[in-house]
């Protein structure tokens, strides 16, 4: 259990936050703050073939855009990484702009260590992704920053941006896995509510449950902190009325960017050092070896690892439900009728995932480093399969 008067919170080397303006404004003016000259543009290709949003930014920054790259696909294959990268290293950028989801911004975020450490092919990548050892130990491994920097407008809510991790799929063994270090924090972000209008509902909602259970597992957490605590709980009462109010009005800029700043503020906790826990840790193999979507994962886990953590943190699941103004109800009550009411499933069976998966995907949990850090302990694959049997 945490000591009040013992917290130690960890920052980024992001510098700037625009909130709520275009982004081709924003970002026109970075470029300028930073005096890029050779910028390459990592976009969306629902938004560069069905919208103008790219096209827009590509008039505001003019010359200096040397390369547009549209073509990563969710969970961010390693494969699609690479054409990425080898499309940067050959402009010899000086400046990566994201404009998409997750997958996009996690992509532009390992593009940039790519390019400083000269991943070339598939191998390439081993020995700067985060692992577990044989010991269960989280290995981070240590290499030098990247040199080129990197900003993110993000369309989802899934807040990857605000974080030093990019997440790469490795699309030969389906494993995803983590890259990290604290320059990879983008420099600068855009939370551009109109951006987000292009999004497909299932995405925005989706995502947005990401973030409400990102501030889940802080709050619920026992190495948290007051601050995290306070912010957690900010996150929840925030995205608990922002985004019932996107669904009930679609054109709600105030709400979208309410929603943005909700997301932001789910994730201070896990740059500060707070350790997400097994919602987390089965996301991201469901993610990486069952191919569903990054929302999808929390939609479905978040509830039952509530249940199955309060019996040993009932007391702080009980100030979440006071942020969703139900102080007399279970957590997990709350968030499986709040997620349904957004339209978001809420079994594995509703996402593609059978039986025949589920033990692969709970050996798979068990080398997550968040499976060794959820409140009621996981100790083994059969511990993850008692929360997979809560929503089969």
């Amino acid at each position: 259990m945490f000591s009040a008067d013992s917290a130690t919170l960890g920052l980024t080397a992001t510098e700037r936050v625009h909130i709520g303006r275009r982004a081709a404004d924003a970002l026109a003016e970075e470029v300028t703050t930073l005096n890029a000259k050779r910028v390459f543009l990592l976009v969306s290709s629902t938004l560069r073939s069905q919208t103008d949003e790219i096209s827009l930014i590509e008039s505001a920054l003019g010359d200096s855009v040397a390369a547009v790259f549209d073509g990563i696909g969710p969970h961010g294959p390693r494969t699609d990484v690479l054409k990425a990268m080898d499309a940067a290293r050959a402009c010899d950028t000086d400046l990566i702009i994201t404009v998409g989801g997750g997958s996009v911004t996690d992509a532009g975020k390992v593009i940039a260590l790519g390019l400083k450490h000269g991943i070339k092919k598939h191998e390439d990548f081993e020995g700067f992704y985060v692992y577990v050892d044989d010991n269960g130990d989280t290995v981070v491994p240590d290499f030098e920053a990247p040199d080129i920097r990197v900003i993110c407008c993000p369309t989802t809510l899934s807040g990857g941006e605000f974080n030093t991790m990019g997440g790469v799929t490795d699309d030969r063994e389906n494993k995803k896995q983590g890259y990290t270090h604290r320059m990879m924090a983008p420099i600068a972000i855009v939370l551009d509510p109109a951006l987000t209008v292009h999004t497909p509902e299932w995405l925005w909602f989706s995502t947005g449950v990401r973030a409400v259970d990102h501030a889940l597992e802080a709050f619920g957490s026992t190495h948290s902190n007051y601050f995290c605590d306070g912010v957690a709980g900010s996150a929840l009462r925030i995205l608990g009325e922002a985004l019932p109010a996107v669904k009930a009005d679609p054109s709600n800029l105030d709400a979208r960017l309410r929603c943005q700043v909700g997301a932001w503020q789910s994730m201070i906790p896990i740059i500060g050092g707070v350790p997400m826990g097994a919602s987390h840790a089965i996301g991201h193999v469901l993610g990486g070896t069952a191919d569903v979507p990054h929302g999808y994962c929390s939609c479905v886990m978040a509830p039952a690892v509530l249940a199955y953590n309060k019996p040993v943190n009932g007391d702080k699941q009980k100030q979440i439900s006071a942020c969703f103004n139900q102080p007399d109800r279970d957590a997990s009550d709350i968030l499986d009728e709040f997620i349904l009411g957004l339209g978001m499933p809420r079994s594995l069976e509703a996402v593609g995932v059978g039986e025949d998966k589920l033990d692969i995907i709970a050996e798979y949990t068990m080398l997550d480093f968040w499976s060794r850090t959820n409140p009621r302990p996981i100790d083994g694959p059969h511990d993850v399969r008692t929360i997979l049997e809560m929503v089969r």
